[in-house]
């Protein structure tokens, strides 16, 4: 099964929402959300890596979700739906976002410039980021608001915000600092090996 596949049909077998399919459909038709890179350099910087993270993070918040210590001492639950809401589309802001350019660079082969293609970022709706994919997801589907804010707050300690903001936020509500575990997980550990 390809990754797009597996998308696919995680998406339709967990999102059962008003408008899932039409964000299904802005996805597959009018994104590049299926090729683009999750980044220009710093993890799955490659065509189809935005997809990849986001099946790493699914898989990593689910198992995550599934530790006992978890469940029993935190009490941290959630539905198999809001589990791959978050997950599957916590970076849906990357879509459309960046661009293919090209420059010069010295093959340590042969010594020679050659013309090589890099990703650079085109920003067309500059609204940050974990809130600009809330805003995106939103325009397709209801979010509830633990979702929201898993969404806005999933880079954790890692973003620009205020870090008493950022504590304050996933410590209140628990499914965002259970997705920044997971999206760091995703980006530290099991994305080095694929770049």
């Amino acid at each position: 099964m390809t990754d797009r596949e597996e998308f696919i049909q995680i998406f339709n077998d967990k999102i059962h929402r008003d408008g899932a399919d039409k964000l299904l459909d802005f996805l597959e038709n009018k994104s590049d959300f299926f090729t683009c890179p999750a980044s220009t350099r710093y993890h799955n910087a490659f065509e189809g890596g935005l997809l990849r993270h986001s099946l790493n993070v699914y898989k990593c918040l689910c198992a995550y979700m599934e530790r006992p210590r978890v469940k029993e001492e935190y009490g941290l639950s959630a539905s198999d739906e809001s589990i791959a809401i978050v997950a599957l589309l916590h970076d849906i802001c990357k879509v459309n976002f960046y661009r293919t350019s090209y420059r010069n660079a010295k093959n340590d082969k042969t010594g020679q410039w050659e013309r090589v293609p890099y990703y650079e970022i085109h920003d067309t709706l500059p609204y940050g980021h974990g809130e600009k994919s809330v805003y995106m997801v939103s325009g397709f589907i209801r979010l509830s608001r633990e979702e929201a804010m898993a969404i806005r707050w999933h880079m954790g300690f890692s973003g620009i915000e205020d870090k008493n903001q950022v504590g304050r936020a996933l410590e209140m509500f628990p499914l965002a600092f259970a997705l920044s575990v997971a999206d760091m997980e995703a980006s530290y550990f099991l994305e080095k090996s694929e770049e």
